[in-house]
């Protein structure tokens, strides 16, 4: 008797569950179709009668606190206008071409809550503070917090800052170029090389055009860190543009491959509640080239803060390749961070895998660099910590007060709501008790 190529290799019971399977497939597609005939009445009585014996079994629901529907409003929240409205904020959107024709979206907040609106795209006359996303993110992740005390954006605009959000070529809101289709593989085709070389000099040149003002403050999360350091280590000019750089969770060598890099970036501590992550999850990723994750890894392989390594090598080095005296013959380009003027600031949690702040600081200039420690945080507390308004965003004000142009222009202090009480299903309300001094 022949034997069919697959189905004769088959036993009894596997038989048997292909043929329970296949039945809830046909019962499920006539169930499918008739329900599409039955009137929408019929569906919502059938479904208020299911779910009511489902609360009789399980029990009724637990009504969501406010600090809940909050976290679900920020989930659900589309783009970074839908976040700005959550909390009461006007924004503006800029668009930045670079030099080699990608087109990168700039977010802009530069005025207080409540604050009457002015002539969009000028100057405010307000020192300005430019903000640069981590690897796989966007602008959102700033803002997606639960509340408005924890957003750095937020208590800095609150301050009296004019604060600009960056984006990356290919991500949510940089997908276009004038050359190339983000469908063709020429558009991907970039690394952190063009993110040093391109997307933040260009910005910043942006930036500053706009406002009028000699030079801006840059905060960078994990690779928005790295960004600048390879920016400000290759166009010595920029340093002039930067009066200061703060560095939250800053990366440029991580320590291995022991711990991958997205791994890496999903470790949360219970420093982070559970309606924080609930809330900052779903703004976590964006797009972003293969060779720029890849980049990463020869990072980590060789040790060093170096140029995107073109010349293709094996992970495994055949026995006998390498010469006896253990010289190479061929070295990727370093960036040299130690030519770096802009004084820096390095917050840095010490149980973060990613830091690796020994490394780090060898490789940087010994002038004006302030390293500070956050005991228990890891790479993502930085950001969305249940304490960040305690013991990160303080250090980012001083850092920014002691170096900023004209800080005499700052309020001296900012009264923040708490988000977890303000948030009104009709829009944003601030009661008394909800008042919290920054």
């Amino acid at each position: 008797m022949a034997r069919l190529p697959l189905l004769g290799r088959l036993r009894g019971r596997e038989y048997a569950a292909i043929l329970f399977g296949s039945v809830l497939v046909v019962f499920e597609t006539l169930l499918t179709f008739i329900i599409a005939f039955l009137p929408k009445p019929v569906i919502q009585w059938f479904y208020d009668r299911s779910r009511s014996v489902f609360h009789i079994i399980v029990g009724p629901p637990v009504p969501k606190t406010e600090e809940e529907r909050l976290s679900d409003r920020i989930r659900r929240a589309q783009d970074f206008e839908k976040l700005c409205e959550i909390f009461g904020y006007s924004f503006e959107e800029h668009v930045v071409l670079t030099k080699d024709g990608y087109l990168l979206g700039l977010h802009r907040l530069c005025l207080r809550r409540g604050e009457p609106p002015a002539r969009l795209g000028v100057s405010t006359g307000k020192p300005v503070v430019y903000l640069h996303h981590g690897l796989l993110m966007n602008s959102e992740i700033w803002l997606c917090l639960t509340s408005p005390e924890r957003c750095i954006p937020f208590v800095l605009v609150e301050l009296g800052f004019d604060v600009w959000l960056g984006n990356n070529r290919g991500n949510k809101y940089s997908k276009k170029s004038i050359h190339h289709d983000p469908n063709s593989t020429k558009f991907w085709d970039y690394s952190i090389d063009d993110f040093a070389w391109h997307d933040i000099p260009d910005s910043i040149d942006y930036i500053l055009n706009v406002t009028k003002e000699k030079s801006l403050s840059y905060i960078g999360f994990s690779q928005g860190t790295a960004q600048a350091f390879a920016a400000l280590s290759i166009h010595p000019p920029l340093n002039e543009r930067i009066n200061v750089f703060i560095a939250l969770a800053p990366a440029m060598s991580p320590a291995g491959l022991s711990a991958p890099i997205v791994d890496g970036m999903m470790k949360a501590s219970i420093n982070i509640p559970p309606t924080q992550k609930l809330a900052a999850y779903a703004h976590l990723y964006s797009f972003a080239s293969v060779k720029s994750v890849v980049h990463w890894f020869q990072i980590m392989r060789h040790g060093k803060f170096h140029m995107y390594d073109d010349e293709v090598q094996p992970l495994t080095v055949p026995r006998g390749s390498h010469r006896p005296s253990g010289v190479t013959s061929y070295a990727p380009a370093r960036f040299p961070t130690r030519n770096i003027v802009t004084p820096i600031v390095l917050l840095y949690g010490d149980s973060d895998s990613l830091v690796d702040i020994d490394q780090m600081v060898r490789e940087l200039p010994t002038h004006s660099i302030t390293v500070t420690p956050l005991h228990g945080y890891e790479h993502l507390d930085i950001l969305w910590g249940k304490d960040v308004h305690r013991d990160v965003i303080p250090h980012v004000v001083e850092a920014l007060r002691d170096c900023c142009v004209g800080p005499d222009r700052l309020q001296q202090e900012v009264k923040m709501v708490n988000g977890a009480h303000a948030i009104e299903p009709s829009g944003y309300s601030t009661p008394a008790d909800s008042l919290a001094d920054f």
